[in-house]
């Protein structure tokens, strides 16, 4: 038993390095969007990996852990948020905590439902694949909420400015500030999740077809 725990503590460490060796890597010559959020190279696939082969329970412990790492790597956002001006006037304390919940916490400890479909679906690469889709779903509809809770009031700007399709100039016309703020946060965290998902989830039908990487651990 003990030599189990040691070899899914270690293996677990070494992914959640690669997940963060890739998102590193990725920032070197991918550009971040103005506001946050990047297309990487698939580093959220070491995670759904953990969950797969180690189960769900196991695997929100080491997405929790990504998270708190993640928050680390963000530390200049995260800091940032806490100082005057970031949200409006003043500091507000309880959306920069909110901040940290949402985008941070919430968003990538859901990760830990990549291996909700181990048990579900023989196939095990369609297996990975789906559930990296589930995860990779759930940290965007926590963005989304962010965004709509935190950014909504830059959504007309953000529909109205230069250089963007003419379609966003009827969007602010036609939806009521509610809508539109929702519309706006789902269109920006699109911008890179989208990809990201479909980008993770062909990564994973193909590592699925490793047995070595698809063997169920517990």
């Amino acid at each position: 038993m003990t030599k189990t725990k040691t070899r899914r503590l270690t293996e677990s460490a070494m992914l959640l390095c690669i997940a963060i060796v890739l998102e590193l890597t990725a920032k070197l010559f991918i550009p971040e969007l103005p506001f946050g959020g990047q297309i990487t190279l698939v580093s959220m696939l070491p995670v759904v990996v953990i969950s797969y082969r180690h189960g769900v329970k196991w695997g929100f412990v080491a997405a929790f852990t990504y998270a708190l790492l993640e928050m680390a790597l963000g530390a200049k956002t995260v800091s940032a948020a806490f100082l005057p001006g970031y949200f409006g006037e003043g500091t507000l304390i309880f959306k920069a905590l909110l901040m940290c919940a949402l985008d941070y916490v919430a968003a990538f400890t859901v990760l830990g439902l990549g291996g909700i479909f181990r048990n579900r679906i023989q196939n095990r690469s369609a297996a990975l694949a789906w559930g990296a889709l589930v995860a990779l779903m759930g940290r965007y509809l926590c963005h989304i909420l962010s965004g709509y809770i935190l950014f909504s009031s830059y959504a007309e700007w953000f529909f109205t400015q230069e250089g963007f399709p003419a379609w966003g100039a009827r969007l602010v016309e036609s939806l009521s500030p509610t809508i539109l703020g929702i519309t706006y946060s789902v269109v920006y965290n699109g911008m890179y999740m989208v990809p990201e998902m479909i980008l993770t989830a062909i990564a994973a039908l193909l590592l699925g077809k490793i047995p070595q990487i698809t063997a169920k651990m517990d």
